[in-house]
């Protein structure tokens, strides 16, 4: 009888641990999303398409072992080469579409749209 009770407390333990994995695993999802963040990886922007409300920053991290840049193509902003891990950010404070590629890829290629 007390290893029943104690199965079924361990079972419930157990459950309870997956729910609050499954739920931090959702938030980090929503947190990745609302800091407006952009993955350089396999030599692609991920996402492709963003679209952001004007005054938001946004954030490249580059995930490759090759270095990359973002610029944007009509010269308003460009970013020194980002090695692995490295970051770079910029504020769009007005709207627009801002089409960007990377400067040593130019076959990489994404879109920011500011609201």
């Amino acid at each position: 009888m007390l290893f029943t009770i104690f199965k079924r407390a361990l079972a419930v333990f157990i459950g309870a641990g997956i729910a609050m994995a499954a739920l931090t695993s959702v938030s980090t999802v929503a947190q990745a999303q609302e800091t407006n963040a952009v993955v350089i990886k396999n030599f692609m922007f991920s996402p492709m398409d963003l679209t952001v409300k004007a005054g938001s920053t946004v954030t490249w991290k580059n995930l490759d072992g090759e270095p990359h840049t973002v610029v944007n193509d009509a010269g308003i902003f460009h970013s020194a080469a980002l090695d692995q891990n490295d970051t770079y950010q910029y504020k769009f404070d007005k709207p627009g579409i801002y089409k960007i590629f990377c400067g040593i890829h130019p076959n990489m290629k994404a879109t920011i749209t500011v609201q």
